[in-house]
């Protein structure tokens, strides 16, 4: 059962955009509906080819906000959504979720590998004008990373943990906890990815993080089963998923960007260096989420996974750091700046997601001030 502390958007909030917006975003929205029809669809690829009309809707929404995301000086926030939705649904088909078993039909399906490229391409070529790339390329890898891990294991507070610290409320915190579940509740799957191939210190290492985040094989220790004790504390949905569309977009990029650096074996190094950030950054996060916790005065088991954390990545950043993004340095010389380039990418990546979080947290504690 959902919880009163989850505060859904509010469906009217639609009524103050523009009439233009409103247009948008209800093409978009029926685009979505219909990519989730062909989805399901038996032998989609032969009803395709022989009738193209089934998906000319969704291929015209597709195209429309590959232009506003990715094509205008201004980005469209609606189609940032829509395509991040869209490519998400296609990659979560990479994860086997114990449902029924015809949902996976079209899992290997040319057209919806090319509905991903399609978005990937244009996003990632986004994503990379972000950067300086060539400035990365110029750096002592290593001693970059060290440097970089250093200032990000205790960072100074930014505003937006500070209001999670200090201001943010119990409604706030029900609503962090439906958008982290998210991520909590299959935590560590796409890391399964890369750890095949030749035996070395650095897959070890790796396994040992996966090993570590699913408990060592043990469900009750599994790191996905303390966030769901946090859930049902609060009566909220423990099933993977089941707040998917409360998820900012910046969020969905961040899944979707690790689900590209894992599946595509040329960007591990990009992987490497991208997880080395999360696991050495994590525990700052963390203990704002655990701080805003003891202040509201909840229980041991509402905080459990913030704390179980805290202890096991700030071992985990060393690990990455130390066991596997430094070897990769010393192993790929020519190539080590993309292990820069990971890590920054995330960093951005997740400050971007962290602030749309702050903002939807806030947004939620006013829509409850209205009840």
């Amino acid at each position: 059962m959902q919880s009163n502390l989850v505060i859904l958007p509010n469906a009217g909030a639609a009524k103050n955009s523009t009439q233009t917006e409103e247009r948008t975003i209800t093409k978009y929205d029926r685009a979505e509906e219909q990519f989730i029809e062909l989805l399901a669809m038996e032998d989609l690829d032969t009803k395709l080819d022989v009738e193209p009309a089934r998906a000319s809707e969704f291929e015209q929404a597709l195209s429309m906000a590959i232009r506003a995301a990715y094509e205008n000086d201004r980005s469209d926030e609606q189609a940032h959504r829509f395509l991040q939705r869209i490519l998400y649904r296609i990659n979560r088909l990479k994860l086997f979720w114990y449902d029924d078993l015809r949902h996976y039909n079209n899992e290997r399906s040319p057209y919806l590998y090319s509905c991903r490229d399609q978005i990937e391409t244009a996003w990632q070529k986004w994503e990379l004008a972000q950067i300086d790339v060539a400035a990365l390329q110029k750096l002592d890898v290593k001693q970059a990373l060290i440097e970089r891990a250093s200032a990000d294991l205790n960072p100074p507070l930014s505003e937006g943990s500070r209001y999670m610290r200090e201001e943010m409320t119990e409604v706030g915190y029900g609503h962090l906890l439906a958008i982290g579940s998210f991520d909590g509740l299959v935590e560590g799957s796409r890391l399964c990815y890369v750890l095949g191939g030749a035996a070395n210190e650095v897959q070890c290492t790796l396994v040992r993080v996966l090993l570590e985040e699913y408990g060592n094989g043990r469900l009750s220790r599994k790191h996905s089963t303390f966030f769901a004790q946090m859930l049902a504390e609060f009566g909220m949905n423990t099933q993977p998923e089941g707040y998917f569309d409360l998820v900012p977009w910046e969020v969905l990029a961040c899944d979707n960007h690790n689900f590209l650096t894992t599946d595509r074996k040329r960007y591990f190094l990009r992987y490497s260096g991208a997880l080395t950030y999360f696991e050495v950054a994590g525990p700052a996060a963390y203990r704002n989420y655990l701080t805003a916790a003891q202040r509201l005065g909840l229980s041991e088991a509402a905080m459990a996974y913030w704390e179980l954390h805290i202890r096991e990545d700030e071992r985990h950043g060393r690990w990455m750091l130390d066991d596997v993004a430094l070897p990769l340095a010393e192993r790929y010389p020519n190539n080590a700046w993309e292990l820069l380039l990971g890590y920054e990418q995330e960093k951005l990546m997740g400050d971007r997601a962290g602030g749309a979080v702050v903002r939807s947290i806030r947004q939620a504690e006013q829509a409850a001030l209205l009840i």
